[in-house]
């Protein structure tokens, strides 16, 4: 029994779930992806085997209605508390603790995708814990947001408590209410929890290899902001955004906008400013991390890169190429999280992919037929503007 798998392995979603089974894909493809593990969901079923053996908590999600919000987070909130606070099966977190280790004991990880080298990418202290759902990420369902992530974790018995709290998001209300909605049954999904090696980007956001906006699939939509992606996720700030004709490369449309407060990375002992420029900015608060760790801080951007774009003409067009390759390797459009690392070298070897997951919206949309047919050419094609004969 494997609880522990390196991103290298990850290719089974069944196994690692789906947001480490893309991200091995990934880097299997000569994609830069942060080195890392996999907790795979037999460490989940181990778990659930102390947690709920009967599956009597299980069987209670699954019979929630799917319209009753207050009683889907009254159950929900309660097997969340449960699974967060129950500790690991000894061996589930031995596994962990060696996977953590090996990480951050040997400098140059030798795993597929490997950027330790590349300035930007943060010592061993650090890591990312995020939740990889086994129904996640795949081009039927999209939980995007709806489980959990924590980023500047340091230390075994962190990551340990995170992963455990990563596991416990299966139950979120709103994943929950999802599930319900499709009408997934509870024994068909588990959590796996990928771990891996904190960025510290200059720049980071979401790329779409279409529009999102009107389905255009001759573009790139590349959304941005200065430091961590978590400032664009949490909404703290309006991201720039730019469109790349993929036939021409042209930058077709951009906007720059205010960017008033900025999240960074900061390394177990670290004092750097959190900013991307030099300088001390105020109204600097904690967002996430350990305690005397690695830390994820708040802080506002700096005067003169407020309204200043977050990525360069050249680093614009590296990324949209980057996200083409990607959606022709997977044969459909893609939803890329992404990291743009500081340095001199050339822009297309400091992009990080985070995530890669088929975009939903559109597909479906092109799915559906366009008009019920009918039993006359003209009917069918007048029925569409609403107007038969």
């Amino acid at each position: 029994m494997s609880f522990v798998v390196t991103l290298a392995d990850a290719a089974d979603a069944g196994t690692v779930g789906g947001k480490a089974a893309s991200l091995g894909e990934l880097a299997r493809t000569g994609v830069s992806v942060p080195p890392g593990f996999a907790v795979t969901t037999e460490a989940f079923t181990a778990a659930m085997e102390v947690i709920d053996a009967d599956g009597a908590l299980r069987a209670g999600i699954e019979g929630l209605p799917a319209g009753d919000v207050a009683e889907i987070a009254r159950v929900a909130g309660r097997f969340r508390g449960i699974v967060a606070g129950a500790p690991l099966p000894s061996e589930v977190a031995a596994a962990i603790e060696a996977g953590y280790a090996a990480l951050g004991g040997t400098p140059n990880v030798g795993d597929v995708g490997d950027v330790a080298g590349v300035a930007g990418v943060a010592g061993v202290a650090g890591v990312a814990v995020r939740s990889s759902a086994t129904v996640e990420d795949s081009a039927d369902a999209s939980f995007a947001g709806l489980q959990d992530t924590y980023l500047g974790v340091s230390g075994a018995a962190s990551v340990l408590e995170h992963v455990r709290r990563c596991l416990a998001s299966m139950y979120n209300d709103e994943s929950v209410a999802y599930r319900r909605r499709l009408g997934l049954p509870e024994a068909g999904v588990a959590m796996a929890v990928v771990v891996q090696r904190m960025v510290a980007p200059r720049a980071a956001g979401v790329m779409f290899t279409r529009s999102p906006v009107t389905g255009d699939r001759s573009v790139v939509a590349i959304e941005g902001t200065w430091g961590l992606g978590s400032a664009l996720v949490s909404g703290d700030v309006t991201p720039d955004s730019w469109v790349i004709s993929k036939i021409t490369s042209e930058i077709t449309g951009r906007r720059v906008s205010p960017k008033v407060k900025v999240h960074r990375y900061l390394p177990k002992g670290s004092a750097a400013s959190p900013a991307p420029s030099p300088g001390s900015p105020a109204g600097q608060h904690a967002l996430e991390g350990s305690p005397g760790g690695a830390r994820v801080i708040v802080a506002d951007t700096p005067a003169d890169l407020r309204e200043a774009p977050c990525l360069s003409d050249d680093e614009i067009r590296a990324l949209a190429a980057v996200g083409h390759q990607v959606e022709a390797h997977y044969g459909a459009a893609q939803d890329i999280e992404w990291a743009l690392l500081d340095g001199e070298a050339e822009p297309g070897a400091r992009i990080v992919l985070l995530q890669s997951r088929p975009e939903t919206v559109w597909a479906a949309r092109d799915a559906k037929p366009a008009g019920a047919p009918k039993a006359r050419a003209a009917d069918h094609v007048l029925s569409l503007f609403g107007k038969p004969l």
